[in-house]
């Protein structure tokens, strides 16, 4: 063998390492940003800005770590020209660290959430309780891209229609509320505080119900690297 001959057999075995180490590197950003996710919760509801900040402040981390990785699956694109279960192995996967950047935008919109709050209003939505519901369907969709679970896939699109109906029935307790309540009397200043709260709250049920359908995304892309199929993308 020429001395400038690539073996093909060495060759193969970098090619699998560099896909190993892509899989293991989107699931490091995924623990990263399930973090965030839970911190900006916590601050939330602690109302602790010092951990706001840190959530704010470690978006930039996270943007980088995409950065990175988007880089790695455009070189296997380009260098290594994969087809197949590969080519949607790193398609999948440049797929799911797109939704894994926006799941920690919205962490960091609860950071900057937790930041402007001055009183807890509706106490009787339970923003923990959603906020842990969707942070298990991005834990619960990122096994299943780590272990190729099709099953799990089509259990976290399930669970999607659950997060709706909950944050669908905490929208409407604050709205429905807000239409009932009597501002005749009140000073402007404390009306414009009510609303500036409410429609905090309001985004924030939002904000959990969009990470969500990121977990969803991240499982419709797992399915299709698991069995080429496209059922769950739309």
């Amino acid at each position: 063998m020429f001395p400038d001959e690539v073996n093909p057999l060495m060759a193969r075995q970098g090619y699998q390492e560099q896909l190993d180490q892509l899989q293991e590197d989107v699931l490091y950003m995924s623990e990263v940003v399930t973090e965030a996710l839970r911190q900006g919760l916590d601050a939330l509801e602690q109302k602790d800005e010092d951990l706001a900040w840190q959530v704010i402040d470690g978006d930039d981390e996270i943007n980088e770590l995409y950065l990175d990785l988007e880089g790695s699956c455009i070189d296997l694109f380009a260098l290594q020209q994969p087809v197949a279960g590969d080519l949607r192995f790193i398609a999948s996967s440049f797929k799911i660290i797109t939704d894994l950047e926006r799941v920690a935008d919205l962490a960091t919109n609860l950071g900057e959430y937790a930041l402007e709050a001055k009183n807890d209003v509706y106490p009787e939505v339970d923003i923990q309780a959603i906020g842990d519901f969707t942070l298990g369907m991005v834990e619960t969709a990122m096994a299943a891209y780590d272990s190729t679970d099709a099953e799990a896939c089509y259990a976290i699109a399930d669970h999607d229609d659950e997060l709706d109906d909950l944050c669908e029935r905490a929208s409407s307790i604050v709205v429905r509320d807000l239409i009932e309540t009597e501002f005749d009397g009140n000073r402007d200043e404390d009306v414009e505080e009510l609303m500036q709260d409410v429609s905090r709250l309001l985004l924030t049920i939002r904000d959990l119900e969009r990470v969500g359908d990121h977990a969803v995304n991240i499982a419709a892309r797992t399915l299709y690297m698991a069995e080429n199929s496209d059922e769950l993308i739309y």
